[in-house]
């Protein structure tokens, strides 16, 4: 039953949205997976969506999927860019991979307004400033 289904637990993986200048100079987020692990991670499907309430009237953004067929250990990949207009909503990223035969999965989701300037860190893996999921 539900008692005998091991869930493993996700370790060394995480999610940062990073401020980045355009080819026009104007600050863009991205959001970014980062692997920490000493190996590779397979078979990674990244599902994000926006959700929550602007003057009372509920909001929700499209459903975007991304494919990453292989993070190579201790490194990091672009899932995407991330509009400024939705940072006020709750932004969510479910992330399930492969280790071998085992599959991880995870929900990060940054609550509305933390993805801001009061917010950045350095965040060692990009050599940039971001916001780190914890």
């Amino acid at each position: 039953m539900k008692k005998d289904i091991e869930i493993p637990e996700v370790k060394n993986v995480t999610l940062a949205v990073v401020r980045e200048k355009n080819v026009l100079d104007q600050d863009e987020w991205k959001v970014y997976l980062i692997n920490n692990n000493e190996f590779e991670i397979e078979n990674t499907l990244v599902v994000s969506r926006g959700y929550g309430e602007k003057e009372g009237e509920e909001q929700r953004t499209s459903v975007l999927r991304h494919f990453l067929q292989t993070v190579p250990a201790k490194s990091t990949m672009l899932i995407e860019p991330i509009d400024s207009k939705v940072l006020h909503l709750n932004n969510e990223y479910w992330v399930s991979y492969y280790i071998g035969s085992q599959i991880y999965d995870k929900r990060f989701v940054f609550v509305p307004d933390t993805i801001c300037e009061e917010n950045l860190v350095f965040i060692q893996e990009l050599e940039k400033e971001g916001v780190l999921h914890s």
